[in-house]
């Protein structure tokens, strides 16, 4: 069974408007890039030019922050969900 990235409703343009892709177990950064592969424009949304996060973007594994585990560097299992929630800001 694979692990499964949640794709943000707003993102879905990128990805065919699907809601979620499945992606080999890992770490959180080599199954976020591999995404990037099929759906190009995906990796500037999550990454910014240093490789790490980018700073309105929070990402959770099985609903723990990665922040507060390993990072960009947290594993990636077999049946972990893995969801992206970028800010949303206005006025």
């Amino acid at each position: 069974m694979p692990a499964v990235v949640r794709i943000p409703s707003a993102w879905r343009k990128l990805t065919s408007n699907r809601d979620s892709i499945e992606v080999d177990p890992g770490t959180v950064e080599s199954a976020l890039g591999s995404i990037d592969a099929s759906c190009p424009g995906f990796r500037e949304k999550v990454f910014d030019s240093d490789g790490s996060v980018v700073r309105f973007v929070n990402i959770y594994v099985n609903k723990e922050d990665i922040r507060f585990k390993s990072g960009l560097a947290t594993e990636v299992h077999h049946g972990d969900e893995i969801n992206i929630i970028p800010a949303i800001a206005g006025g």
